[in-house]
Protein backbone atom coordinates (compact mmCIF):
# COMPACT_ATOMS: atom_id res chain seq x y z
CA UNK A 1 0.00 0.00 0.00
CA UNK A 2 1.10 3.59 -0.66
CA UNK A 3 2.88 5.38 2.17
CA UNK A 4 2.48 9.16 2.38
CA UNK A 5 3.25 12.11 4.62
CA UNK A 6 1.02 15.14 4.17
CA UNK A 7 1.02 18.47 5.98
CA UNK A 8 -1.81 19.05 8.45
CA UNK A 9 -2.72 21.27 11.38
CA UNK A 10 -1.90 20.62 15.02
CA UNK A 11 -5.45 19.66 15.95
CA UNK A 12 -5.39 16.80 13.44
CA UNK A 13 -2.49 15.05 15.17
CA UNK A 14 -3.62 15.75 18.76
CA UNK A 15 -4.75 12.15 19.49
CA UNK A 16 -1.40 10.81 18.24
CA UNK A 17 0.51 13.39 20.30
CA UNK A 18 -1.39 12.31 23.41
CA UNK A 19 -0.35 8.71 22.74
CA UNK A 20 3.23 9.85 22.17
CA UNK A 21 3.26 11.59 25.56
CA UNK A 22 1.89 8.49 27.28
CA UNK A 23 4.55 6.27 25.73
CA UNK A 24 7.37 8.68 26.56
CA UNK A 25 6.34 8.99 30.22
CA UNK A 26 9.01 11.63 30.87
CA UNK A 27 9.68 15.32 30.36
CA UNK A 28 9.53 16.15 26.64
CA UNK A 29 11.94 19.02 26.11
CA UNK A 30 10.39 20.48 22.94
CA UNK A 31 6.74 19.80 23.77
CA UNK A 32 5.80 23.46 24.01
CA UNK A 33 6.99 24.64 20.60
CA UNK A 34 3.99 22.99 18.88
CA UNK A 35 1.75 25.82 20.08
CA UNK A 36 4.12 28.67 19.19
CA UNK A 37 2.69 30.28 16.09
CA UNK A 38 4.86 29.67 13.02
CA UNK A 39 7.42 27.53 14.81
CA UNK A 40 6.40 24.10 13.52
CA UNK A 41 4.92 22.19 10.61
CA UNK A 42 2.97 19.02 11.31
CA UNK A 43 2.62 15.99 9.05
CA UNK A 44 0.15 13.10 9.12
CA UNK A 45 1.61 9.73 8.15
CA UNK A 46 -0.62 7.30 6.25
CA UNK A 47 -0.53 3.79 4.87
CA UNK A 48 -3.09 3.81 2.12
CA UNK A 49 -5.91 5.98 3.45
CA UNK A 50 -5.33 5.05 7.09
CA UNK A 51 -3.54 7.51 9.40
CA UNK A 52 -0.85 5.66 11.36
CA UNK A 53 1.22 8.41 13.01
CA UNK A 54 2.69 11.86 12.64
CA UNK A 55 5.91 13.83 12.37
CA UNK A 56 6.83 17.35 13.50
CA UNK A 57 9.28 19.77 11.91
CA UNK A 58 10.76 22.79 13.74
CA UNK A 59 11.17 25.78 11.39
CA UNK A 60 11.62 28.85 13.61
CA UNK A 61 13.66 29.97 16.59
CA UNK A 62 16.97 28.07 16.73
CA UNK A 63 15.81 25.97 13.75
CA UNK A 64 14.93 28.85 11.39
CA UNK A 65 17.82 28.14 9.02
CA UNK A 66 17.78 24.34 9.43
CA UNK A 67 14.33 22.68 9.33
CA UNK A 68 14.63 19.93 11.92
CA UNK A 69 12.52 16.85 12.63
CA UNK A 70 11.94 16.64 16.37
CA UNK A 71 8.99 14.25 16.78
CA UNK A 72 8.17 11.04 14.93
CA UNK A 73 5.51 8.70 16.24
CA UNK A 74 4.05 5.62 14.58
CA UNK A 75 1.31 3.47 16.08
CA UNK A 76 2.73 0.26 17.50
CA UNK A 77 0.93 -2.05 15.07
CA UNK A 78 2.48 -0.22 12.09
CA UNK A 79 6.09 0.06 13.27
CA UNK A 80 7.27 -2.65 10.91
CA UNK A 81 6.93 0.12 8.28
CA UNK A 82 8.71 2.76 10.40
CA UNK A 83 11.65 3.29 8.03
CA UNK A 84 9.36 3.67 5.00
CA UNK A 85 7.19 6.13 6.91
CA UNK A 86 10.22 8.14 8.01
CA UNK A 87 11.53 8.34 4.45
CA UNK A 88 8.15 9.69 3.33
CA UNK A 89 8.24 12.24 6.14
CA UNK A 90 11.78 13.29 5.32
CA UNK A 91 10.88 13.80 1.66
CA UNK A 92 7.67 15.72 2.33
CA UNK A 93 9.11 17.94 5.06
CA UNK A 94 12.42 18.92 3.46
CA UNK A 95 14.17 18.38 6.80
CA UNK A 96 17.94 18.82 6.96
CA UNK A 97 18.46 17.69 10.56
CA UNK A 98 17.06 15.65 13.46
CA UNK A 99 16.94 16.63 17.11
CA UNK A 100 15.69 14.12 19.64
CA UNK A 101 15.89 12.86 23.19
CA UNK A 102 17.76 9.58 23.45
CA UNK A 103 14.89 8.28 25.61
CA UNK A 104 12.59 8.68 22.58
CA UNK A 105 13.17 5.27 20.96
CA UNK A 106 11.43 5.88 17.62
CA UNK A 107 13.21 9.06 16.52
CA UNK A 108 16.53 8.03 18.08
CA UNK A 109 16.55 4.96 15.84
CA UNK A 110 16.00 7.19 12.81
CA UNK A 111 18.73 9.59 13.95
CA UNK A 112 21.31 6.82 14.06
CA UNK A 113 20.08 5.27 10.81
CA UNK A 114 19.94 8.47 8.74
CA UNK A 115 21.87 11.10 10.69
CA UNK A 116 25.43 12.28 10.32
CA UNK A 117 27.74 14.14 12.72
CA UNK A 118 25.57 13.19 15.69
CA UNK A 119 26.45 14.96 18.95
CA UNK A 120 24.98 15.35 22.44
CA UNK A 121 23.98 18.91 23.32
CA UNK A 122 22.69 18.22 26.84
CA UNK A 123 22.19 15.54 29.46
CA UNK A 124 18.66 14.99 30.79
CA UNK A 125 17.98 14.17 34.44
CA UNK A 126 15.03 12.69 36.33
CA UNK A 127 14.51 12.56 40.07
CA UNK A 128 15.86 9.35 41.56
CA UNK A 129 16.78 9.91 45.20
CA UNK A 130 15.20 11.91 48.03
CA UNK A 131 18.05 13.78 49.71
CA UNK A 132 18.22 15.47 53.10
CA UNK A 133 20.94 18.05 52.61
CA UNK A 134 21.16 20.59 55.43
CA UNK A 135 21.33 24.27 54.50
CA UNK A 136 24.92 25.53 54.40
CA UNK A 137 25.85 27.70 57.41
CA UNK A 138 24.13 31.08 57.34
CA UNK A 139 21.95 30.14 54.35
CA UNK A 140 18.16 30.10 54.09
CA UNK A 141 15.70 29.53 51.25
CA UNK A 142 13.02 32.13 50.59
CA UNK A 143 10.95 33.60 47.79
CA UNK A 144 12.38 36.52 45.86
CA UNK A 145 10.69 39.86 46.60
CA UNK A 146 10.72 43.17 44.73
CA UNK A 147 13.25 44.67 47.14
CA UNK A 148 15.83 42.07 46.01
CA UNK A 149 16.10 43.56 42.52
CA UNK A 150 18.56 46.29 43.45
CA UNK A 151 21.10 43.87 44.93
CA UNK A 152 20.73 40.92 42.57
CA UNK A 153 23.95 39.45 41.19
CA UNK A 154 24.48 39.28 37.43
CA UNK A 155 23.18 36.03 35.95
CA UNK A 156 25.16 34.59 33.04
CA UNK A 157 23.54 31.19 32.39
CA UNK A 158 19.98 31.21 33.77
CA UNK A 159 17.21 33.74 34.35
CA UNK A 160 16.67 35.21 37.80
CA UNK A 161 14.51 32.69 39.64
CA UNK A 162 11.50 33.13 41.91
CA UNK A 163 13.38 31.48 44.79
CA UNK A 164 16.73 32.42 46.29
CA UNK A 165 19.27 31.47 48.89
CA UNK A 166 19.91 34.25 51.40
CA UNK A 167 23.43 33.94 52.86
CA UNK A 168 23.66 36.23 55.88
CA UNK A 169 21.84 38.97 53.98
CA UNK A 170 23.52 38.46 50.60
CA UNK A 171 21.83 36.79 47.62
CA UNK A 172 23.96 33.71 46.99
CA UNK A 173 21.84 31.92 44.38
CA UNK A 174 18.48 31.99 42.64
CA UNK A 175 16.43 29.28 41.00
CA UNK A 176 13.00 28.36 39.76
CA UNK A 177 10.78 25.83 38.02
CA UNK A 178 9.53 26.09 34.43
CA UNK A 179 6.14 24.51 33.75
CA UNK A 180 5.77 25.02 30.00
CA UNK A 181 6.84 21.44 29.26
CA UNK A 182 4.40 18.54 29.17
CA UNK A 183 2.59 18.21 32.48
CA UNK A 184 3.14 17.06 35.15
CA UNK A 185 6.84 17.81 34.65
CA UNK A 186 8.58 20.91 35.94
CA UNK A 187 12.08 21.89 34.79
CA UNK A 188 14.36 23.04 37.59
CA UNK A 189 17.03 25.68 36.95
CA UNK A 190 19.35 27.69 39.20
CA UNK A 191 22.51 29.79 39.24
CA UNK A 192 24.94 30.44 42.08
CA UNK A 193 26.87 33.71 42.36
CA UNK A 194 30.59 33.22 41.81
CA UNK A 195 31.73 34.09 45.40
CA UNK A 196 29.37 31.44 46.82
CA UNK A 197 30.21 28.49 44.59
CA UNK A 198 31.66 25.18 45.82
CA UNK A 199 29.90 25.48 49.20
CA UNK A 200 26.97 23.11 48.56
CA UNK A 201 24.53 26.00 48.05
CA UNK A 202 23.51 24.91 44.54
CA UNK A 203 22.74 21.33 45.58
CA UNK A 204 20.71 22.52 48.57
CA UNK A 205 18.74 24.91 46.35
CA UNK A 206 18.02 22.17 43.79
CA UNK A 207 16.89 19.83 46.57
CA UNK A 208 14.47 22.45 47.90
CA UNK A 209 13.16 23.27 44.41
CA UNK A 210 12.44 19.56 43.95
CA UNK A 211 10.39 19.70 47.14
CA UNK A 212 8.49 22.81 45.97
CA UNK A 213 7.80 21.09 42.64
CA UNK A 214 6.33 18.01 44.30
CA UNK A 215 4.28 20.09 46.74
CA UNK A 216 2.72 21.82 43.72
CA UNK A 217 1.66 18.48 42.22
CA UNK A 218 4.40 18.32 39.58
CA UNK A 219 7.38 16.04 38.91
CA UNK A 220 10.86 17.62 38.89
CA UNK A 221 13.25 17.21 35.96
CA UNK A 222 16.42 18.98 34.87
CA UNK A 223 19.11 19.12 32.20
CA UNK A 224 22.58 20.54 31.74
CA UNK A 225 25.18 20.94 29.03
CA UNK A 226 27.09 17.77 28.25
CA UNK A 227 30.42 19.32 29.26
CA UNK A 228 29.15 21.19 32.33
CA UNK A 229 30.69 18.99 35.03
CA UNK A 230 29.94 21.29 38.03
CA UNK A 231 26.25 21.46 37.10
CA UNK A 232 26.12 17.70 36.57
CA UNK A 233 27.65 17.06 39.99
CA UNK A 234 25.26 19.51 41.64
CA UNK A 235 22.20 17.82 40.16
CA UNK A 236 23.43 14.39 41.19
CA UNK A 237 24.20 15.54 44.73
CA UNK A 238 20.58 16.73 44.98
CA UNK A 239 19.24 13.32 43.92
CA UNK A 240 18.82 13.69 40.17
CA UNK A 241 19.96 10.78 38.00
CA UNK A 242 20.80 10.86 34.26
CA UNK A 243 18.07 9.52 31.99
CA UNK A 244 19.03 10.61 28.47
CA UNK A 245 20.70 13.04 26.09
CA UNK A 246 19.53 15.69 23.66
CA UNK A 247 21.01 14.43 20.40
CA UNK A 248 21.33 16.39 17.16
CA UNK A 249 22.54 15.34 13.74
CA UNK A 250 22.37 16.44 10.13
CA UNK A 251 20.46 14.50 7.46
Amino acid sequence: MTITASECNLETIRPWRDEYRREMSCQIIHDSIHVRSGWTREFMLRIGDAPVGYGSLAVSGPWKEKPTLYEFHVLRQHRSRAFDLFEALRSASGAVAIETQSNDPQLTIMLHAYGRNVISEAILFEDGITTSLAPPPGCALRRRVEEDSGRMFTHHAEPVGDWLIDADGAIAATGGILYHYNRPYGDIYMEVAEPFRRRGIGAYLVQELKRVCYEGGSVPAARTGTDNLPSRQTLQKAGFVPCGHILVGSL
